[in-house]
């Protein structure tokens, strides 16, 4: 399955804390082209080493993923509010 998805990465952040490192990685997901045209790609952002609170963001478009990976920072070091989830 992974052979037929293409990932195109968006931002890659880590962030240092008492507990251990978290990282921020945000990536678009699209088929595997075809000679038929363009695909729809969505856009996700992957919070790992943060327990018990969201880990998972979905974004409908290139420059929603890029404002919510910000918005995921300032989350999670304290200068924003949790980040919604944007209608795909």
């Amino acid at each position: 399955m992974l052979d037929k998805m293409t990932l195109y990465p968006v931002a890659d952040d880590v962030l240092f804390a008492p507990g251990g490192r978290v990282v921020i990685r945000t990536y678009g997901v699209g088929s595997a082209a075809t000679a038929g045209g363009a695909l729809p790609v969505s856009y996700r952002t992957w919070v790992t080493g943060v327990r018990d609170q969201p880990r998972y963001w979905s974004w409908g478009r290139f420059e929603d993923a890029c404002h919510g990976h910000r918005m995921v920072i300032e989350w999670l070091t304290g200068r924003g509010p949790q980040p919604a989830v944007a209608a795909a």
